[in-house]
């Protein structure tokens, strides 16, 4: 009879825990006491994977990761805005609430590799987007894929009419995207490997979302464009991207243009924007975590994690034309390389071996004179790795840049160089380029934080309560608030009258004004300047016309 007692009371063990454990759960500080043990224990074996994986703990977040272990709460993570005061910045605070204090996510969601992976490998609600693709010839032969994107395939009702519910929270009672009668067209640049990744697709979704002509542009060979002709993009060479602008222009001439780099596609990106100037086609741009310093980039060790996935990505994308590609370049030696700059340096300076140089019918054609002369010394490889980046740098031709340019960065960014080594002075001295700097968000991540995360459990801010990526809220509200901020300046006579600036007729001028400009090498955060103060040292005016 004992032992009878005794199996019955060792078959209802594993209910009694449950039981004991589930009333446990109701008391406060035992909720607490298990969240912290939960943490500290899940924080310690993410040490682990780190160390296995040799991926880099930032100090910052360990340290922010022991105040909510510790339940002190997590510091603040207000952005820092870097930029020489000017009417724009000074209407950029007052207008761009996304700007002020972002509340992104703390650890686990908010740990920079974490962000990283997500925004590259896990697909979230931006894959119910539908694209058609435009292949678009180039005029050496070359083709480049434009996918437009046309709606949703679920949810695209329920999503439309809550976004109908919150139009009034635009200022001035537009809604977000509205800037002229005509919707307004997005191009999205991904990173230099080529490929959209979830990070991009989510952005595309909340620019249908709010009214925008999105399109994702595809260099050479990449995302199933396919390759016609012997040449790969160079890393910031702006030729097909200018081409493709002017194509986009002609489909819709009365919309205005902005631009939204991902990543190393800000190589481009900022290229364009450098050699058209003032007569660039695009209103407004943006970079989020951009490389800014592509020789740095390349050169800088990078987790070897990060640095094979992206080995393998661009290998396999060489293979696929492997056979056609041997008559132009090193294809074998390549395909052996073990870092980024080994393989960016054999595809852009190395000569083919003189066996290859006739390969048959898989050989690519040469280029024609014509082409060759519109292509000047991008028709050949460079000469070597310094001459490569002294036309491929993406602020080569910073000082005639002549739109606005909201860079979006991160300190703990694992797929960058340190904070360190960004072009501050540039922010500080060129009224163009504006830098928003955070503590935290990774690469391309900038995850907020959930309903259940927040103080209260409401962060007031629908958009925020949803979830999602801070860096697309506020780069989205940056291109509503530079439209109206130009609306004002057409209106005021200011914009107009100043007129566009033209490269050729401001060649001497802009070398003594960056003699002046770069005096002051001190950095000057716009938060804590007065606004009298900003537009009393520039004025946006004084920006095309000085």
């Amino acid at each position: 009879m004992a032992s009878f007692v005794w199996d019955y009371l060792f078959c209802l063990l594993p209910s009694l825990l449950l039981l004991l454990l589930s009333l446990g759960l109701r008391w406060p500080r035992v909720c607490c006491w298990t969240r912290l043990a939960v943490s500290a224990a899940g924080w310690r074996l993410w040490v682990l994977i780190c160390l296995i994986l040799e991926l880099p703990l930032d100090r910052n977040i360990r340290t922010g990761t022991e105040d909510i272990l510790s339940g002190s709460g997590p510091a603040s993570d207000a952005p820092q805005l870097i930029c020489k005061p000017s009417a724009l910045a000074t209407y950029l605070l007052r207008h761009c609430g996304s700007l002020a204090r972002p509340r992104l996510a703390p650890w686990p969601r908010g740990d920079p590799h974490l962000q990283t992976l997500s925004s590259l490998l896990w697909e979230q609600h931006g894959d119910t987007l539908q694209f058609t693709r435009d292949n678009l010839l180039l005029r050496d032969g070359g083709i480049v894929a434009l996918d437009w994107a046309v709606g949703t395939r679920l949810g695209e009702f329920g999503g439309r009419r809550r976004w109908e519910g919150r139009k009034e929270l635009g200022s001035r009672g537009n809604a977000l995207g509205c800037f002229t009668t005509t919707p307004p067209v997005l191009l999205l640049i991904p990173e230099s490997w080529g490929g959209m990744t979830p990070h991009l697709k989510v952005l595309c979704h909340q620019a249908v979302r709010q009214g925008f002509y999105v399109v994702v542009f595809h260099a050479r060979g990449t995302a199933g464009c396919p390759l016609t002709s012997a040449r790969l993009t160079e890393f910031g060479d702006p030729a097909d991207l200018e081409q493709v602008l002017a194509y986009v222009h002609s489909r819709h001439p009365s919309s205005v243009m902005v631009a939204v780099s991902e990543g190393s596609g800000s190589g481009i990106l900022l290229s364009y924007l450098g050699e058209s100037g003032s007569s660039s086609c695009l209103k407004a741009a943006a970079a989020i975590s951009p490389v800014l310093r592509g020789q740095l980039w390349f050169e800088t060790a990078m987790p070897p994690v990060y640095r094979w996935g992206a080995l393998i990505h661009r290998k396999l994308q060489l293979s696929r034309y492997e056979s056609s590609l041997r008559g132009v370049l090193d294809v074998d030696r390549a395909l052996s390389c073990s870092s980024l700059r080994d393989f960016e340096e054999t595809l852009s300076c190395s000569r083919p071996p003189k066996t290859s140089l006739n390969s048959g019918p898989d050989s690519p054609r040469v280029l024609a004179p014509s082409v060759a002369w519109a292509l000047g010394e991008r028709a050949y490889p460079a000469k070597d790795w310094d001459n490569y980046w002294e036309r491929n740098e993406p602020l080569r031709d910073a000082d005639e840049v002549g739109v606005p340019v909201l860079c979006i960065c991160s300190r703990d960014d694992p797929l960058l160089p340190p904070a360190s080594t960004l072009p501050l002075p540039l922010f500080q001295s060129n009224p163009y380029f504006l830098l928003v700097l955070t503590d935290r968000g990774g690469h391309c991540g900038f995850t907020l934080e959930g309903p259940e995360e927040t103080e209260g459990g409401r962060t007031g801010n629908e958009e925020e309560e949803e979830g999602g990526n801070w860096s697309h809220i506020a780069v989205l509200e940056y291109f509503r608030v530079v439209a109206d901020f130009l609306k004002g300046e057409e209106k005021d006579g200011e914009y107009i009258q100043a007129g566009p600036r033209s490269r050729t007729s401001n060649m001497a001028p802009p070398r003594r004004r960056r003699a002046n400009v770069m005096r002051r090498q001190r950095l000057q955060p716009t938060e804590e300047r007065s606004g009298d103060e900003e537009e009393g040292n520039f004025t946006w005016k004084r920006s095309y016309t000085r």
